[in-house]
């Protein structure tokens, strides 16, 4: 795509790019990190070849917002906050940056992904079928798929550099990071969850599940990566919400529909997404920006 607000790819000259993942950039600046968020979108495991103008935008500045919101009672890897100005060394790349970039510290990320489910829906609607149980949890018998859990659920998850993370019970999480930490991670989780969770049902949106990152800083737990944006949730519109089906989403919903009308066979290279399917995904980002912090982006 040409239009300008699309950023796809970010090369920073001078600056050591530490990694590449399938939406976030992440740089070197020394004693600290950027990660900077382009409008690339991926489905069934495969980068599309055109991305959605000022998703990158939106992830970073919901992260924000969050980070805004809990900061008092949860530390985070944020180091500046949206409207403080570049380090010298960022400014010739303003405009690249802009909206979509954050200085975070060098925290040491917990090997595992800390997952919290409080409806039924993915993954866990498919083993409920078979076992009624969310990650080997026993659930009540009679949830429909999106019904609400009768309390939210910490279901971690091992890191995949590519493919799709794998559950794992809490005891396995607690063998790859030792109990302590995995037990601080579990509360911190479900407690960032609910405040989160009660936020957007004020606001109109459902955050069905999440995934959170932890680090180890200076010693102690602190929240890092992106945070509650849906990238790393399921958000759905509260007021068409209907246990018993899937429910529409603010994500890459037009996306993966558009995806399944195709003969392609989910391996790279991606089919170009039809600027119809663009323009929707970008208006559900764009309003669920506006949805949870009040103000259009």
């Amino acid at each position: 795509m040409s239009d300008p607000t699309t950023l796809l790819n970010l090369e920073l000259p001078g600056i050591p790019r530490l990694k590449s993942g399938k939406v976030r950039e992440v740089f070197d600046l020394g004693d600290r990190l950027l990660f900077v968020a382009t409008d690339r979108i991926s489905a069934f495991d495969c980068i599309m070849p055109n991305g959605i103008p000022r998703k990158g935008e939106v992830l970073t500045q919901i992260s924000h917002f969050w980070f805004d919101l809990t900061e008092s009672w949860l530390p985070n890897h944020r180091l500046a906050r949206a409207g403080d100005p570049l380090p010298e060394i960022l400014r010739p790349h303003a405009a690249a940056l802009a909206g979509r970039s954050m200085i975070v510290c060098k925290a040491k990320p917990l090997a595992i992904e800390c997952v919290v489910r409080g409806y039924l829906a993915g993954s866990g609607w498919k083993e409920y079928k078979t076992s009624r149980t969310v990650c080997g949890i026993p659930l009540p018998a009679g949830l429909l798929e999106s019904s609400e859990l009768p309390e939210p659920i910490f279901t971690p998850a091992t890191k995949a550099e590519t493919g799709h993370d794998e559950n794992i019970p809490f005891e396995r999480a607690c063998e790859i990071v030792g109990r302590g930490i995995a037990e601080e991670a579990r509360e911190l989780s479900l407690k960032l969850y609910g405040f989160a969770r009660d936020h957007a049902r004020r606001r109109g949106i459902i955050i069905a599940d999440t995934k959170f990152e932890f680090g180890i800083f200076d010693g102690r737990l602190i929240l890092i990566d992106e945070v509650l944006t849906p990238d790393s949730s399921r958000f759905w519109p509260a007021d068409t919400y209907q246990p018993g089906r899937g429910q529409p989403s603010y994500d890459k919903q037009f996306v993966r529909d558009y995806l399944e009308t195709l003969a392609w066979d989910k391996t790279p290279p991606a089919p170009a997404l039809p600027e119809d399917v663009v323009m929707k995904t970008q208006a559900k980002y764009l309003e669920a920006y506006e949805r949870l912090t009040g103000k259009p982006l």
